[in-house]
């Protein structure tokens, strides 16, 4: 009988043949990625350079007429008049506050539904989370313009307590967005928290440290970037909406309101194009900024 034989070892792809399928690869993924940059590139970038370039436009004052000759007229105005600081500074101090706001919510929530409930509560709280997403903006918005309302929900409800409605106006604008944006914090934060090992809470615990030791030394470095993510969301989405402030802002004005003034009745696409590069201009301020964190690189 006679012995088995060893199987014969795979034999290494030659040179030019590996080469040859190394660029087969990289031509499928380029020709992979080619729709979404091309759209990337047209639908998004080249809308900014449109935005940049009407932005250095102006408008004759007789026949209201764009005039294509370059100028920094509008932005020599945003600097130079004060009401038009005055509403930058208001916008980006409402955006930030409604993230702080956003970021205390969410991270108890986020910590209970990844570490706390059991798999099938974790379902239902992801589905309730996501439920607010399905609704309208503007059924949304225009729910909060109700409960703001004089006699509304909150007058109703709060009457007995002494409580009144706060009506229309910048704090009614920083809660309504708030709600709107509270989910894009959650879900970040949730799968930041639930990629953190378990282990972790039980070697802190043998360590002696207590649960708000654990909580500020071990969980929120590890969720920082998951809580950097949820901020850039709802930091810029804050900083560009004009339609919750439009509904429930009052006279309160932000960026988003006077683009659509300039853009609608005042008919000014120049200082629009001007005002709108405000926001663009602060993301990209704060995205280097947490850049230089290194919260993105874990991400």
């Amino acid at each position: 009988m006679s012995a088995p034989t060893a199987p014969a070892p795979a034999r290494a792809p030659e040179p030019g043949r590996a080469s040859l399928l190394g660029r087969s690869e990289g031509l499928r993924t380029g020709l992979l990625l080619l729709p979404p940059m091309l759209w990337l590139g047209v639908a998004y970038l080249a809308a900014l350079g449109a935005l940049f370039v009407t932005s250095l436009w102006a408008q004759n004052d007789f026949t209201g007429d764009i005039e294509r000759v370059w100028t920094l007229d509008n932005y020599r105005q945003l600097w130079e008049v004060p009401v038009y600081r005055t509403i930058a500074f208001r916008t980006i101090g409402i955006a930030a506050l409604v993230t702080v706001i956003d970021a205390v919510l969410a991270f108890p929530i986020a910590l209970y539904m990844a570490k706390v409930a059991s798999p099938r509560g974790r379902r239902l709280l992801v589905i309730a989370v996501l439920m607010p997403l399905w609704a309208s903006y503007l059924v949304k918005a225009y729910a909060w313009r109700g409960m703001f309302s004089e006699g509304g929900l909150i007058d109703a409800v709060g009457k007995p307590f002494g409580i009144q409605s706060p009506g229309y106006g910048l704090t009614a604008t920083t809660i309504t967005l708030a709600y709107l944006w509270l989910p894009y914090m959650i879900l970040p934060i949730y799968a930041g928290l639930e990629r953190v090992p378990d282990s972790l809470f039980e070697a802190s615990g043998d360590l002696g440290a207590g649960s708000f030791t654990t909580l500020r030394r071990v969980v929120l470095p590890m969720a920082f970037p998951a809580v950097v993510a949820g901020s850039i969301f709802t930091f810029s989405l804050s900083l560009g909406d004009y339609i919750a402030v439009t509904i429930v802002g009052g006279a309160g004005q932000l960026i988003g309101t006077v683009v659509y003034a300039n853009v609608g009745s005042a008919n000014n696409l120049p200082f629009a194009a001007a005002f709108a590069t405000v926001p663009v201009v602060v993301m990209l301020l704060y995205l280097a900024a947490v850049r230089r964190t290194g919260a993105l690189e874990n991400l």
